[in-house]
């Protein structure tokens, strides 16, 4: 896909640049700086990413979703087994910590990519006196 405000660079698809942590507008793999950290800016194109704002929102939803996961599984697991409370703890906390933490880096990709995509920017109020 290519993108006529860039002059021609070409733009990962979007699940591609979620999945992979690239920069909207080039497709380098400069989006983030730590585990779930964005860099400032781009190294290879300098797209700003701090004039984004992800917020909350995806930790939000994760956390409810993946929760509910792990306590379903969790619960299946204690009535099929009945393994001791120091077992789930063992099974259950890694798995909770590894799965948001690459959930909650695909998120936060996939919804930065989407306001880059979309164009959005923070909403203004025009005064309607002439």
């Amino acid at each position: 896909m290519t993108d006529p405000r860039e002059g021609g660079v070409t733009a990962p698809p979007p699940v591609q640049a979620a999945l992979k942590g690239l920069c909207p507008r080039c497709g380098e793999r400069s989006l983030f700086a730590g585990l779930i950290a964005f860099a400032p800016a781009c190294r290879s194109c300098g797209l700003e990413f701090t004039a984004f704002n992800v917020g909350d929102g995806p930790a939000a939803f994760l956390t409810l979703i993946l929760g509910t996961i792990i306590v379903g599984l969790a619960v299946w697991l204690q009535l099929a087994f009945d393994p001791p409370l120091w077992v789930q703890m063992i099974v259950w906390v890694p798995v909770a910590l590894a799965l948001t933490i690459v959930a909650l880096r695909v998120a936060k990709a996939a919804l930065l990519g989407a306001e880059y995509r979309n164009a959005a920017r923070e909403g203004r109020i025009e005064d309607a006196a002439p």
